[in-house]
C-alpha cells in the first residue's frame, strides 16, 4: 500500500518580500491557492484552505470568485471547491511542450557542480538499468560512463536504489528506503565509488535515480555520506520538476514505474 502523502501547508510570502522582487500580490497569492490542491485533493473546503495558507478566508473567497470568473476552480454544490477545466488545460499544454532533458540537464549540471564529481540520471528497462542522461565533472581524472548502455539493476548505487523504491525485499533495500540514498563503493567498477537517491513522478511513481560518480580514492564512504544531503536535495527538485508539486517525503515502498 503506497503512503499518503500528509497535506501540505503552504508557505505564502509576505507582500514586503513580493514588493522587493517586483512580484504582484494578488497575482502570487491567486497561484498558491491553486497550488494548494494537491494530487490527492478532489476538492477542499473552505477551511482547509484557510489552515493550509493562512491566508484570510474574505481574501480566499475574493481570489476563489476571481479564479472561478477564469474557469480555474469550481464552486460544488456543497460549497467545497475543486480545479476547474481551465486548470487542466493549461496543465495539458504543459505536458505536450515538456522535453525532460530541459529539466533533468540543468539539475545534472548543477549537482556536477556543487560536488565536482560527474552526474548521472538512471531509469530502469526491464531487469537492467539505462543512462538516460549525463554531465562530466571538472576533474581530469574522472569515472566514464556511455550513455544508453544497459547495466545490471543489483551492482551499482542507481541500481539499488532503483530496486529499493521498486520494492525489493531484504535489509539491505530495507536501510535504502529508510535512509533515501544508497553509496557503493567498487561494486560494479572496481575503483569507481556512486552515491545515489531516488527520483519520483505524479502519485509516487518511480522514475530512475540520479546519482554521482568518482574515483574510489577520491569519493571515500565518509565524501560519500557527505554527499548525499546533496544528492538527495538535487532528487527532491528533480522530482518536483518533473510531477509539478513538492514531495513531502520519501516513500517507503513505491512498486510503480514509468518513463
Amino acid at each position: 500500500m503506497k503512503p499518503k502523502r500528509p497535506a501540505e501547508v503552504v508557505e505564502v510570502p509576505r507582500e514586503a518580500d513580493l514588493e522587493a522582487t517586483g512580484g504582484v500580490t494578488a497575482v502570487t497569492r491567486a497561484l498558491q491557492l491553486l497550488d494548494t490542491f494537491g494530487m490527492q485533493d478532489e476538492r477542499l473546503s473552505l477551511a482547509e484552505l484557510t489552515r493550509r495558507t493562512g491566508m484570510h478566508k474574505t481574501t480566499i473567497l475574493r481570489l476563489l470568485r476571481t479564479l472561478a470568473l477564469a474557469g480555474y476552480v469550481v464552486q460544488r454544490d456543497d460549497g467545497e471547491w475543486r480545479l476547474g477545466p481551465a486548470a487542466g488545460w493549461l496543465g495539458a499544454r504543459y505536458q505536450a511542450s515538456f522535453d525532460a532533458n530541459n529539466v533533468v540537464e540543468p539539475m545534472l549540471l548543477a549537482l556536477s557542480q556543487a560536488t565536482g564529481e560527474s552526474a548521472a540520471f538512471y531509469v530502469r528497462e526491464g531487469n537492467s538499468r539505462t543512462c538516460l542522461a549525463r554531465v562530466e565533472g571538472p576533474q581530469p581524472i574522472r569515472h566514464h560512463a556511455r550513455m544508453g548502455a544497459m547495466l545490471p539493476l543489483e551492482l551499482g548505487s542507481p541500481g539499488r536504489v532503483i530496486l529499493a523504491f521498486s520494492g525489493e525485499p531484504g535489509k539491505l533495500y530495507e536501510d535504502i528506503r529508510k535512509k533515501g540514498y544508497h553509496f557503493s563503493i567498487g561494486e560494479r567498477e572496481k575503483n569507481v565509488a556512486t552515491v545515489s537517491a531516488p527520483v519520483f513522478g505524479l502519485r509516487w511513481a518511480l522514475l530512475g535515480s540520479v546519482c554521482i560518480s568518482g574515483p574510489a580514492d577520491r569519493l571515500p564512504k565518509a565524501k560519500l555520506i557527505g554527499h548525499a544531503k546533496t544528492i538527495m536535495k538535487a532528487a527532491n527538485e528533480l522530482s518536483y520538476a518533473l510531477a509539478g508539486r513538492p514531495t513531502a517525503q520519501t516513500p517507503a515502498v513505491v512498486s510503480t514505474w514509468h518513463p
